[in-house]
């Protein structure tokens, strides 16, 4: 006799088997129901605890077909014991996403004044800028501001962050900031002479950066009282190199960045 099996569903009706993915510390997935997108950070009794870009953590049943991976339906299995017991950050303190390949490039940007600038928001924040599909370029000055944005022409679907050095009232970078008043672009800034001073005395080993007399070229004026050659590049690398995350950075800086970063980002 002819043997039948008791499932009578047809083939295209039944659900189609999705992988199983270890739910191992960093990897970012989405729980369709809500929308909340996030790392995972621990597993633990038959669920996952998720923490998004803004630290806002979530935890969610690990049932069968209940998350999205890269837009795709997966099931999430606990990783096996000799998984990583903890999440790594990256240098500006998010959760690393491991194997993350970079989204393609944003309309928005964030500018910078100069190189040195971009060199530090790239070494701290690279690795999310690379995720969120932001790019950062440099404007060498600020003088021409009004007019670089205005060419630009912001949007909503194209935001404009802008970082400006000894950004104080009453100064001139204030007043040109002033100027800017597109709803879609955001100027902010931090308060020292030079994105130099936005690294830590501490992480170079001085106790303080130097006052220098107003009139005198800044950056010579630091190397000439720190004893360094008068090599600002040279300088500059030697700085760099002293900063390894964001825990080498003053408050003033980090927050402006963030701030930035999560502009141009929004939705």
């Amino acid at each position: 006799m002819r043997q039948y099996s008791p499932d009578l569903t047809p083939p295209w009706k039944k659900p189609q088997p999705v992988p199983e993915v270890p739910a191992e510390p960093g990897l970012v997935v989405e729980e369709p129901g809500t929308g909340f997108c996030g790392a995972v950070i621990r597993c633990e009794a038959g669920t996952v605890t998720l923490e998004d870009r803004f630290g806002k953590h979530r935890v969610f049943p690990m049932e069968p077909r209940g998350f999205l991976l890269e837009g795709r339906v997966v099931t999430l299995v606990r990783p096996s014991p000799a998984g990583p017991a903890r999440p790594s950050r990256t240098a500006s303190g998010s959760v690393a996403v491991p194997g993350a390949r970079a989204r393609v490039a944003r309309a928005g940007r964030i500018y910078v004044e100069g190189r040195h600038d971009a060199e530090l928001v790239e070494k701290v924040w690279g690795d999310d800028l690379r995720i969120e599909g932001v790019v950062v370029e440099y404007l060498e000055g600020v003088d021409d501001l009004p007019s670089i944005v205005e060419s630009f022409a912001p949007g909503p679907d194209a935001r404009l962050g802008v970082l400006v050095d000894h950004l104080v009232p009453g100064s001139k970078e204030w007043r040109i900031a002033q100027s800017v008043t597109s709803d879609h672009a955001l100027v902010v800034g931090h308060p020292y002479i030079d994105i130099w001073e936005a690294v830590k005395p501490s992480s170079l080993g001085i106790e303080a950066w130097p006052r220098i007399p107003r009139g005198q070229d800044w950056k010579t004026g630091v190397c000439g009282a720190l004893g360094w050659p008068e090599n600002t590049g040279a300088a500059w690398q030697r700085i760099l190199s002293s900063v390894r995350s964001y825990k080498d950075l003053e408050p003033e800086l980090l927050g402006r960045v963030e701030e930035l970063i999560d502009f141009v980002t929004a939705p």
